[in-house]
């Protein structure tokens, strides 16, 4: 990737200007689901999100809380121009356990969509883990994430609903 065509994707309408919308401070409401249509938690929510090396990434992190236990969590997001896709790398306290969740898809209009597999280490099938991350305006941010099973059956897990502070 040559710096013209980084210059050219941070630009208004660019996929790295639609990372550059999510800098800043956050708040909102995380909601999680354990099966479908079975909501278990709704918590607050506190995030940043920061521009990292020239605006090629953006960084979230934040922190919340599940019933009770606080949980944290960070993902490195970025925009791959070579390979036309997102990429990004998610670690929670909550979530992921102690290892790093690697999401990759291409997504659309600004929107992140992005697949992951986890599971399946001992030889059971593994899951997929699709999230997305849409802005519909400049001080609404919202991160929707689905399980989907062996079969294929997606259902929603988590979202987070951030307004800018």
């Amino acid at each position: 990737m040559g710096n013209d065509a980084l210059k050219a994707s941070q630009a208004p309408g660019g996929l790295h200007h639609a990372l550059a919308r999510m800098v800043g401070s956050w708040h909102g409401t995380s909601r999680v689901w354990f099966e479908r249509d079975e909501l278990v938690d709704e918590s607050p929510i506190r995030g940043t999100i920061r521009a990292a090396l020239g605006g090629r990434f953006v960084i979230h992190e934040y922190q919340g809380a599940f019933g009770d236990q606080p949980l944290e969590g960070l993902a490195l997001i970025g925009r791959h121009l070579d390979a036309g896709r997102h990429e990004i790398a998610w670690i929670d306290s909550f979530h992921t356990g102690s290892s790093i969740l690697w999401s990759t898809g291409a997504g659309a209009d600004g929107r992140v969509d992005v697949l992951a597999r986890y599971g399946g280490h001992d030889g059971s099938p593994s899951w997929g883990w699709r999230s997305t991350i849409e802005q519909p305006d400049d001080d609404t941010l919202i991160l929707t994430a689905w399980n989907i099973s062996p079969e294929g059956e997606e259902v929603k897990a988590t979202e987070i609903v951030y307004r800018r502070d």
